[in-house]
């Protein structure tokens, strides 16, 4: 069973900046995507941003130019690096990632508040 757990989420002013982890427990060279994902209260869950094995990056339009999201496959970890946050941001993001051996996996969500 793969695992993937976030973290680095928290509480930070507007225009703060905050980075987040994606840990798995399995070799994430071997994934054909990684992504995050936020959702909002009673919403369905929203891309922000998809990384894939090749290195093709895609954001979603309210994040592009403030976010970047990375992978360092030695250490099996995908990073979002969210900077100028604003209070739309407030969410809870998830990490996912599509697999050829284990399927489509998320992990449990990290709480992102950003106040005005």
């Amino acid at each position: 069973q793969v695992q993937l757990v976030e973290s680095g989420g928290g509480l930070v002013q507007s225009g703060g900046s905050l980075r987040l982890s994606c840990v798995s427990s399995a070799r994430i060279s071997s994934f054909r995507t990684m992504g995050w994902y936020h959702q909002y209260p009673g919403k369905q869950r929203e891309s922000v941003a998809v990384i894939s094995s090749g290195g093709v990056l895609i954001y979603g339009a309210s994040v592009k130019g403030r976010f970047t999201v990375s992978r360092d496959n030695a250490k099996n970890t995908m990073y979002l690096q969210m900077n100028n946050l604003k209070p739309e941001d407030t969410a809870v993001y998830y990490c996912n990632a599509d697999t050829w051996a284990y399927g489509n996996i998320w992990g449990q969500g990290t709480q992102v508040t950003v106040s005005s």
